[in-house]
């Protein structure tokens, strides 16, 4: 009885198998055939929930089905990422969301239920956002080369802030501190929005996060961006040089936003997702994704394939370990 079992088992497997290229190729040729979830693990009108929207959009039309946006926001956005790796991997459920949720946040906590490594599948990089510093009213500095006196002249006295520790804005500025020998004190807070609210008031010196968040205070005199830390400058600001050139070389800081399914998904189903993106990124049109959400903040499209995605979340898993272990940084 029991041989009979296992051979029973034996062919059931082989016919389970035999069956999967078969299925796949159904999936790719029906997919989708009913609403796409994309879970953001923040709130709604954060960067992450506005152009995961934009997305979502125009691969609703593209596929003539329903793509919403569910927000699954807490826990430094271990919430939604645990819900998604436990989805069913079938290209339904995805989740967008900024490079900190696969290879920072996984670093803060001693414990979670899911392996940014392995539980997903990446699809491709959406955006590339070089961060910006900063400073508010309180630093009497006209350019980041004035900062960088200023703050030597005055150790320990000068504080930045971010949207909480272990953030992508605290590490970035940790790194900054390290690599221009600079000594500068950290103000966390709850969120972006209060803490731009503290440097806009000159309660806090500086701060650094994507162009988007200062733009219009720039524009308006309220702060001072007087750095990018990206490879090069912006292209909707020029006149604003980089932190590599300014007294600092080397030093670049910038965040990716990606999309991502459940491990397990088949190939033929992500390579369609990404190819459908791509085209959602190369649409020239004024309202298409790159021209309404990319270029009046001097972000870069995306594009990646999917073995380079994969090969970037690793790097960047690695160089933010290091970063998150120098700092000291648990959340737990």
């Amino acid at each position: 009885m029991k041989r009979l079992l296992f051979f029973g088992g034996s062919a059931l497997t082989a016919m389970v198998l035999a069956a999967v290229p078969a299925i796949t190729s159904a999936q790719l040729q029906t997919f989708p055939n009913k609403m796409v979830k994309v879970v953001v693990p923040y709130p709604p009108g954060g960067t992450t929930d506005t152009t995961g929207r934009g997305v979502a959009q125009r691969l609703s039309e593209l596929w003539g089905q329903p793509v919403i946006i569910e927000n699954r926001p807490g826990a430094g956005a271990t919430i939604g990422a645990e819900y998604v790796s436990k989805a069913a991997p079938d290209g339904y459920t995805l989740i967008y969301a900024d490079d900190g949720t696969f290879v920072i946040t996984p670093h803060l906590y001693s414990k979670l239920n899911y392996n940014a490594l392995t539980d997903f599948a990446p699809i491709t990089v959406v955006f590339r956002s070089p961060l910006v510093l900063a400073v508010g009213s309180a630093v009497p500095v006209k350019d980041f080369k004035d900062l960088l006196v200023f703050v030597k002249a005055n150790p320990g006295k000068i504080t930045f802030a971010s949207w909480g520790s272990g953030s992508m804005g605290h590490l970035a500025v940790e790194q900054l501190k390290q690599a221009a020998g600079l000594n500068l004190l950290h103000v966390p807070y709850k969120g972006g929005i209060p803490a731009l609210n503290d440097v806009l008031g000159g309660r806090v010196g500086l701060m650094m996060a994507s162009y988007i968040s200062f733009a219009g205070h720039d524009k308006a005199g309220k702060l001072k961006v007087v750095a990018v830390a990206g490879e090069k400058r912006l292209s909707v600001r020029p006149d604003i040089p980089t932190v590599s050139e300014s007294g600092v070389p080397g030093y670049t800081m910038t965040t990716w936003f990606g999309m991502m399914a459940p491990a397990g998904t088949p190939a033929p189903v992500l390579d369609k997702i990404r190819a459908d993106v791509v085209k959602v990124l190369q649409d020239p049109r004024p309202e298409g994704f790159n021209e309404k959400y990319l270029k009046p903040n001097g972000d870069q499209a995306g594009g990646d394939s999917r073995e380079e995605f994969n090969s970037l979340i690793k790097a960047d898993y690695d160089r933010w370990g290091r970063l998150v272990k120098a700092a000291g940084v648990k959340l737990d």
